[in-house]
């Protein structure tokens, strides 16, 4: 009971004091949400900028292994020895189709290229569009859902139907609202039937191919007559998607030794080809991202300190300027925590305040900043409590030393002391 009665007549004298000096507290507020400010907007960006980042990666599959040329990180304490994989030959059609009939632990293997295509309808052009050519797995390999129309028979996509799904921003440059299903669009001059209009999934941060708003898919069969799919320029790849209950790991090592059979490597030679998958680029973030916090935790430390020194230079000449109120007060019996907690809870109200509108202010500017880019910057609910916390630990910080020295002075000193 003692001690609810100390904490409220310690906000009461705090609260007289903020409003006696107006202006100085004003001043001090303006530090401390400025430091606030800083370190959590810098944490807020971050945050949601490695949140869009892993939302783009996770549409490339956990459990998808891509047989690729080039490696998409170097292996772990090793450097990117790009002159040891320029020569390495692009994944084939014959070594997807070995793929299919010897694994065991390969529950869809799908081939795919793309390049880069003008495609017209009409008098409208949309240029360099991804053209991305799949083999009929493609459907089954990477989840999406269709707007409109529908996805290739097996037979249209073995016999090289020119038809073709298209993505949501493609549909609505080439189309402009209008339903694309059934009408046919230009690529180097051939007619392709529209059949499919992929759904709105979002911009892809990383243009990764994550996200299929700005590609046209073609079955591989009907794309050899717009693209060489041998040629490193396209791109290809196999995509393997491990079967229920079968690991990542394990298929990696099944994967492995059928290119190497098929390439007939020598068991002394290297693997001449990557097996790459999402989480040697979620590892390869996680230590960018780590370093960037550190970065962002120096950048906001320093404006933190700034508001922080400001508090405590206050909070002194606000000890000084009642060093009479401070004597009459112990004359009549208050003890020295009473001092202590009436100059420190002045001093985290003051840096709480100014926290709590450095936060508003980050809110406001991350609806504004979310409307004018195309990133979806969100305060959270972790940074919210760490700027609070943040608040809190500078006010007691800057303010203990003050608070000390007031709760120290001789009541007879104090009451005597002129200014």
């Amino acid at each position: 009971m003692l001690i609810l009665t100390l904490i409220k007549e310690s906000f009461l004298f705090a609260i007289n004091a903020l409003k006696v000096n107006r202006l100085r507290t004003l001043l001090t507020l303006l530090g401390i949400t400025i430091g606030i400010f800083a370190i959590i907007s810098v944490f807020t960006v971050l945050d949601s900028l490695e949140s869009t980042i892993k939302n783009s990666l996770s549409s490339l599959g956990d459990d998808i292994i891509y047989v690729q040329k080039w490696p998409w990180a170097p292996p772990p304490g090793e450097e990117y020895k790009w002159w040891e994989y320029l020569n390495r030959p692009v994944p084939s059609q014959k070594e997807y189709e070995q793929i299919k009939k010897r694994s065991d632990r390969a529950g869809i293997v799908n081939f795919a290229a793309s390049t880069l295509r003008n495609v017209k309808y009409k008098s409208n052009t949309r240029e360099n569009t991804i053209i991305w050519a799949n083999s009929h797995e493609f459907e089954r390999i990477r989840a999406f859902e269709l707007q409109d129309g529908r996805y290739f028979t097996p037979f249209e996509s073995v016999a090289g139907k020119n038809i073709c799904l298209i993505g949501y921003q493609v549909a609505l440059d080439l189309f402009q609202g209008m339903n694309p299903i059934g009408k046919e669009i230009k690529i180097q001059g051939r007619k392709i039937m529209v059949v499919g209009l992929i759904k709105k999934e979002g911009k892809d941060i990383l243009n990764s191919g994550g996200s299929l708003d700005e590609m046209i898919i073609l079955p591989i069969v009907y794309a050899k007559s717009l693209m060489d799919i041998k040629s490193e320029n396209t791109n290809p790849m196999i995509m393997v998607k491990a079967k229920p209950n079968v690991t990542v790991s394990e298929l990696k090592d099944e994967l492995r030794s059928i290119l190497r059979s098929v390439r007939t490597i020598n068991p002394k030679q290297k693997d001449n080809f990557a097996l790459n998958q999402s989480s040697i680029l979620n590892s390869a973030l996680n230590s960018i991202f780590a370093v960037i916090n550190v970065a962002g935790w120096l950048i906001g430390g320093f404006s933190i300190l700034v508001g922080g020194f400001g508090i405590a230079n206050i909070m002194f000449v606000s000890v000084k300027e009642r060093t009479n109120l401070i004597g009459i007060q112990k004359a009549l019996g208050a003890k020295r925590k009473f001092i202590l907690f009436q100059f420190l809870f002045e001093a985290v109200m003051l840096s709480l305040i100014g926290g709590i509108i450095g936060l508003i202010l980050i809110f406001i500017g991350s609806i504004i900043a979310s409307n004018k880019i195309d990133l979806e910057i969100t305060l959270t609910l972790g940074n919210i409590i760490l700027g609070l916390l943040l608040s809190i630990f500078i006010g007691i910080i800057a303010g203990f030393f003050p608070s000390n020295k007031a709760a120290k002075l001789n009541p007879v000193e104090a009451i005597n002391t002129t200014f």
